[in-house]
């Protein structure tokens, strides 16, 4: 008898380290399924957000990158990378976004007509995308239910130039240079087809017909959103027309910076001189020229809440949830656009935009 009570303690002592292990490995398991209590569990990855601008020069698109990085903050990786204004090139970053399996993607794209490529690829990997500032056909955004837009409506900034012209005429009678009851006009454009481009100049016209005041359109021409290009359109259009030109319209504050660079050559803007320019953007160099006269408004184009809206709207994404106004912080209309609104700017509430 007395050699069986080793052998009984000894199986008694593996029983119980027995329960024990099983009792330390429930107690695991449970933690796990609760999110890894106790501290030893590794925390989880930032999501990974890959952004793709047209091209990094654009004075405007600039401020919208620079308010997707401040809101991304250390909530997310968020990569940004140039277009550097080439499609393809674009399509390659799109490649690479895909082979690093982001978990969304915001997209510029430099032509809209390609967004089409760029949804069927993200479609593929099974990765959102969100489109920004140039809006992709509506059969395009129709193609998947995780393709997203953010923007304005291009035909309300262009109404909202034409009404900044049409209020200077009516209360500056000697706008009216020749007196005789019509606004003569020249316009710069952006590139030639952009959706941006095509609604401001034909919704600008239309706002100040709609004001009662009629249009002779001197000149217009293409400057693709550049300043440097807009300086030389607005140097050949006075060499055409002179003080014939009443009022300058631009797609964009660098095109209407530069019409203004071309005028003061001309001696305007100083000893009474003087040319009503609109631009669009509300850029920090359209301000300072608003604020120095020479230039007579512009249409606030939100670049920070574009910004802001675009990484709220992917990072939501990329963390697999359904975005809605309580999780973005922004309104969706019909599930898939989120719109930004412009607003007028002129010298007088210029900190509106500030």
């Amino acid at each position: 008898m007395k050699k069986l009570i080793p052998i009984v303690i000894a199986s008694a002592m593996v029983a119980l380290a027995g329960c024990s292990g099983a009792n330390t490995a429930s107690t695991n398991e449970s933690g796990s399924n609760n999110g890894g209590g106790g501290g030893s569990a590794a925390a989880p990855a930032k999501p990974s957000i890959g952004v793709a601008i047209y091209k990094f020069d654009d004075t405007f698109m600039t401020g919208v990158r620079n308010a997707i990085s401040d809101a991304a903050g250390d909530k997310a990786d968020v990569e940004i990378v140039d277009s550097q204004n080439s499609q393809p090139t674009q399509n390659d970053k799109v490649d690479l976004f895909i082979t690093k399996q982001v978990n969304a993607m915001a997209i510029n794209p430099v032509d809209r007509t390609a967004a089409g490529v760029i949804i069927d690829k993200a479609k593929n990997a099974n990765i959102p995308v969100v489109f920004l500032n140039r809006e992709p056909l509506p059969e395009d955004m129709q193609k998947w239910d995780k393709v997203y837009y953010v923007g304005a409506k291009a035909e309300e900034s262009g109404t909202m130039s034409g009404e900044l012209i049409a209020d200077y005429f009516k209360s500056h009678p000697e706008a009216d240079k020749n007196k005789d009851g019509v606004l003569q006009y020249v316009m710069l454009k952006g590139e030639p087809g952009h959706q941006d481009a095509e609604l401001r100049t034909k919704y600008s016209v239309e706002a100040i017909e709609k004001a009662g005041i009629k249009v002779e359109k001197l000149a217009e021409d293409t400057a693709m959103w550049d300043r440097v290009k807009g300086q030389e359109k607005m140097a050949a259009f006075l060499a055409s027309h002179g003080d014939n030109i009443e009022a300058v319209l631009a797609n964009n504050d660098d095109m209407a910076l530069g019409a203004i660079e071309a005028l003061k050559a001309k001696g305007y803007f100083k000893d009474g001189k003087y040319m009503p320019v609109v631009g669009v953007d509300a850029t920090a160099p359209a301000l300072q020229a608003l604020q120095e006269g020479t230039m007579l408004g512009t249409v606030l184009n939100d670049a920070k809440n574009q910004g802001i809206a675009t990484f709220n709207l992917a990072n939501v994404l990329a963390q697999g949830q359904t975005p809605s106004k309580d999780n973005i912080g922004y309104e969706l209309t019909d599930g898939k656009y989120v719109w930004i609104a412009y607003k007028k700017i002129t010298k007088d509430n210029i900190a509106d935009a500030q």
